[in-house]
């Protein structure tokens, strides 16, 4: 273990004894999983900013959170930082035959196959099915997205994006009718139920198809929606900048008036 290492890790045990932060000491694993998966979060964001000095510092805070857990664990005998370490080193050494091994798998498309196979080996007496590593506590987005790629590894894939696209264009159609009959019983609360169980269920085929379209594409749907928000956000902030010069406040402004400077905004 590096002096740097050792040194973090004193200090957060130091922080959760007897004489220690008091915020620290509350803490639990559960307590830390919000700011965990805030604090990647916020290193994803600065790896799209470009801003090394912050990408340096979230991983700092990633690295904190990781320490943190395996000192928490520790204290209850359950396991330490060292076997989070060692566990990692020998897992990585096991799945990358092609480099610590015989194996003679070259490409990446290889590699990622060989990797799911030895993974599928080790947890064959943990898990039931194919798709069960695919987590329900991942954001939906990346969740949908892991799924469609482990299925396409097993060949259950659209071959071309055309068929992809026109997957997006039926479910889009699906989710169209599902709307158009709930308008069409407004007043019938048992139907306007049930229409409004089929939309929500159209809508999230449509999602998913949309993501699929961005897998097949070689995008990431996650990080393209957080792109158009981050686009949406900026426009938006533009679009109340102008309406302020007009002497103008969000709220007091009818949709036409806003329409048009976001038209204006967009297309310049």
């Amino acid at each position: 273990m590096s002096e740097a290492f050792a040194k973090l890790c004193d200090v957060v045990a130091q922080l959760r004894a007897p004489g220690g932060c008091p915020w620290d000491r509350e803490q639990t694993n559960a307590s830390l999983i919000p700011k965990l998966v805030e604090e990647v979060y916020e290193a994803v964001a600065a790896v799209a900013a470009k801003d090394d000095a912050n990408f340096c510092e979230e991983l700092g805070d990633v690295l904190l959170l990781v320490v943190m857990h395996a000192e928490i664990a520790r204290e209850e005998e359950r396991f330490d930082i060292n076997a989070v370490i060692e566990a990692v080193t020998e897992k990585l050494i096991r799945r990358h035959p092609h480099v610590f091994g015989a194996s003679a798998v070259r490409d990446s498309a290889g590699v990622v196959r060989q990797w799911d196979a030895i993974k599928h080996e080790e947890k064959k007496e943990e898990k039931k099915t194919y798709l069960s590593e695919v987590g329900a506590a991942l954001p939906a987005l990346m969740r949908a997205q892991k799924a469609q790629k482990k299925a396409a590894r097993v060949n259950f894939d659209w071959a071309d994006v055309g068929d992809v696209i026109a997957k997006v264009d039926e479910e889009l159609e699906e989710t169209k009718r599902a709307i158009q009959s709930w308008h069409r019983h407004p007043a019938d609360d048992s139907r306007a139920g049930i229409a409004g169980h089929e939309i929500a269920d159209e809508i999230g085929d449509l999602l998913f198809a949309v993501v699929n379209l961005a897998r097949k594409s070689g995008l990431d749907a996650e990080m393209m929606l957080h792109g158009a928000t981050d686009k949406f956000v900026h426009r938006f902030n533009q679009l109340e900048e102008r309406l302020r010069a007009r002497g103008k406040e969000l709220g007091e402004v009818e949709l036409e008036e806003m329409d048009a400077i976001w038209k204006r905004l967009k297309n310049r």
